[in-house]
């Protein structure tokens, strides 16, 4: 039995910040979409900052494990253009 907080399936939001070059949003829902299945286009937000040099990217999935958010967010944060991952 996994250790985790949650119990699952439940919904779980992932947000992933990073540059904005152009496939930042498309490569973020890649990979989440590879772990998750397929994403309803209700369940991504797109946010650019002030400056537009950031996008966050966050994404509402139904999580099944936490061994499935974890490969998630090594993924994730393993990006060169990902600054933070919540």
């Amino acid at each position: 039995m996994e250790d985790s907080l949650l119990e699952f399936p439940c919904q779980f939001p992932i947000k992933a910040i990073g540059l904005d070059h152009g496939d930042f949003q498309s490569t973020v829902t890649r990979i989440i979409s590879a772990h998750a299945g397929e994403l309803p286009e209700d369940a991504i937000t797109v946010n650019p900052s002030s400056n537009g040099k950031y996008l966050s990217v966050s994404v509402v999935i139904t999580a099944k494990s936490q061994t499935q958010l974890d490969a998630i967010y090594q993924e994730l944060t393993a990006l060169e253009s990902v600054r933070f991952v919540l």
